[in-house]
């Protein structure tokens, strides 16, 4: 890249400290402009830091008390020559550095331009970029933790073990086409078929790991499900520790859902409190109950409430019927009020769903519930820690277009089309892939997912 580029990389606002990067051949050139070191040894060493001024070159004004990080091409982020400012962090201190850097010959960056670069100059492969940004957007620990694994290469490690067995098959199909005067393609289709296979298993292990990469990505997504007055407010409130949601005794209070991430020992979970389930008149309740059904319907986890304190009724049957097939965790509130209802515990035992007895109201019974909850969706019982997960949904889109390739490669050998037939699908199944690590991705692609960075990445 022959401009230089400049960015604050800190969040706006008052902080202890602030960064402004510059990365480009003209680095160092601008930073010996404008900044005095305390020591000033001629000799610019990567890895290393300096303390002292920055000045405007215009008249020597001193702006702030800095330290520079030094990095050189290519052992950088970039691959290029680069420099970080440490200032203090402020608004305007920041925004005077940028404007000094500016005007001594940087360009103001664009979003994730630093990384884009780090990618255009090889450092980093485009599944790696796309790592970094969800690693910045993580809501858990767990999600952090696939990202740095999605960032050490895994994924793009996984891709190209799979691009390797492809090559392997087209290689021998181009021994068939090249030279048609040996007799061997009969033996070359069954090998093409074993391999094809082992292949498509393969695609299948990542595009299948998509579901489980998702609740880490997205959250689990729990809807708190009930009839009115049960408590579903009170247990939202309580979980958030915060009076989040309207708490009544008049029925029909909650007419909308209301949604809240919460993290339980590194589990993200989109908590989504809704309209209490029962027959109305009111049209815009009527609205919120359906609205409450399809989110139990979508849910990953339906927390279904039961009030302790009040007779099982066809409301409560509803609910137990929607639930029966669902993954849930009946919870049976208001136990200050009123200890055992034997009939409603027989009748909810029988759909065989955990049952944890709590009292909203003086949140007690909580940790149970996230205990339960923490053993449901445990994501090491799903998911081993050395597996490669999906959790990019273009990741996943790109593994069922190669798929679905190879599917089309194998039928053509199954019905005896000639070899070189079937390489047509087996090459748009490399091309899928390679659209992942951006072997094959276009430019517009490219900008597509850069856009999505924040300014300074």
């Amino acid at each position: 890249m022959e401009n230089t580029i400049v960015a604050i990389s800190t969040a706006a606002g008052n902080g202890g400290i602030g960064i402004v990067r510059l990365s480009g051949p003209k680095s160092f050139e601008i930073i010996n402009k404008i900044f005095i070191p305390k020591n000033k040894e001629k000799e610019i060493k990567g890895y290393s830091i300096k303390y002292g001024n920055i000045i405007n070159p215009e008249n020597n004004e001193i702006i702030d008390e800095v330290l520079v990080s030094y990095f050189v091409s290519p052992k950088s982020y970039t691959t290029e020559n680069m420099c970080e400012i440490n200032t203090h962090g402020g608004m305007t201190v920041e925004r005077k550095i940028l404007n000094i850097c500016l005007k001594n010959g940087a360009e103001l960056a664009e979003p994730g331009e630093f990384t884009k670069r780090a990618f255009l100059n090889g450092r980093i492969d485009l599944a790696q970029a796309e790592s970094i940004i969800d690693l910045i957007n993580s809501k858990s620990d767990k999600e952090a933790k696939e990202s740095v694994k999605g960032l050490k290469g895994e994924l793009s490690s996984k891709i190209n073990e799979i691009e390797n067995k492809i090559t392997d098959v087209m290689v021998n199909i181009e021994v068939v086409v090249d030279y048609p005067e040996y007799d061997i393609e009969e033996i070359t289709n069954n090998e093409a078929l074993y391999k094809l296979q082992e292949i498509k298993k393969l695609l299948e292990e990542l595009e299948k790991s998509f579901d489980r990469g998702k609740l880490i990505r997205d959250g689990i997504k729990t809807v708190i499900f009930g009839k009115p007055n049960a408590g579903k407010s009170s247990l939202l409130n309580a979980i958030l520790n915060e009076d989040r949601a309207i708490v009544s005794d008049i029925e029909g209070t909650t007419r909308d859902s209301i949604e809240e991430y919460i993290n339980i020992e590194g589990l993200s979970l989109k908590l989504i409190d809704t309209a209490g389930i029962r027959q109305t008149e009111n049209k815009i309740e009527q609205i919120g109950v359906e609205k409450s059904k399809r989110f139990a319907n979508e849910a990953d986890l339906i927390i279904a409430i039961f009030d302790l304190s009040s007779d099982f009724s066809k409301e409560d049957q509803e609910i137990a019927d929607i639930i029966k097939d669902k993954q849930a965790i009946i919870v049976l509130n208001k136990v200050d009020i009123k200890q055992d209802n034997n009939e409603t515990e027989e009748l909810l035992q029988k759909i065989e769903k955990p049952i944890i007895k709590v009292s909203a109201l003086k949140k007690e019974g909580l940790n149970e519930l996230y205990q339960k909850i923490v053993e449901l969706f445990s994501l090491n019982n799903f998911c081993n820690g050395n597996d490669v997960v999906i959790t990019n949904e273009r990741h996943k889109n790109q593994i069922r277009k190669a798929k679905e390739n190879i599917e089309k490669a194998m039928d053509s050998v199954k019905n005896n089309m000639p070899i070189d037939i079937s390489s047509i699908p087996i090459k748009q199944a490399l091309e899928d892939l390679g659209e992942i690590t951006g072997k094959n991705a276009s430019e517009d692609i490219i900008n597509e997912i850069f856009k999505k960075f924040c300014l300074g990445k």
